[in-house]
C-alpha cells in the first residue's frame, strides 16, 4: 500500500454542510459518521455532529473533515491551505468557480510571474484554497 497525503479539516458544527459543499464541487463519494453512531461522545449537543467525513472523487482526490469536538479549541482556516494544481484547464477553473462562491478572493485567477495561472480564495466555510493551473510548456 502506497502512503498518501490527505487534508484534513476541522469545522466547528459545519463539517456536514462543508463536506457536502465540496462534494457538489468535485463529485464522487461522500461518507459521513457521527459521533452518535459510534458512541464516541456522552454530550447529547454532539450526537449528531459529523466525526469523520471522507470525500474520494473520481480525479483521485481525498478530502477528510470532522467536527471539533465541544471541548476543544477551535481557530478556523489560520494554520493550512488546500492547493489544487495540474494542467486541466477547464476542470481547475470550474473548481475555482465553485469554490469562490460566497467566498473572498485574496488573490484573482490569472498569470503569474512563473508562467502558470494561480489564484488564492477563502470559501465561504472559512477554508483558504490555492490553485495553480499549469501554463504552456516553453519553446525552446
Amino acid at each position: 500500500m502506497s502512503t498518501l497525503l490527505n487534508p484534513y479539516l476541522s469545522f466547528r458544527d459545519s463539517a456536514r454542510d462543508a463536506m457536502t459543499f465540496y462534494q457538489s464541487v468535485f463529485g464522487g463519494d461522500l461518507t459521513l459518521s457521527t459521533f452518535g453512531e459510534y458512541q464516541a461522545s456522552e454530550d447529547p449537543a454532539e450526537q449528531d455532529k459529523i466525526m469523520h467525513a471522507q470525500l474520494t472523487t473520481d480525479n483521485g482526490f481525498t478530502l477528510m473533515g470532522a467536527d471539533t469536538p465541544n471541548g476543544m479549541d477551535y481557530t478556523a482556516g489560520t494554520n493550512y491551505a488546500v492547493s489544487l494544481s495540474g494542467d486541466d484547464d477547464s476542470a481547475l477553473r470550474g473548481y475555482w468557480e465553485r469554490l469562490s462562491e460566497g467566498g473572498t478572493v485574496s488573490m484573482p485567477l490569472e498569470k503569474a510571474p512563473w508562467g502558470d495561472s494561480f489564484g488564492q480564495l477563502v470559501d465561504k466555510y472559512g477554508v483558504s484554497w490555492l490553485v495553480n493551473i499549469a501554463g504552456a510548456p516553453a519553446q525552446g
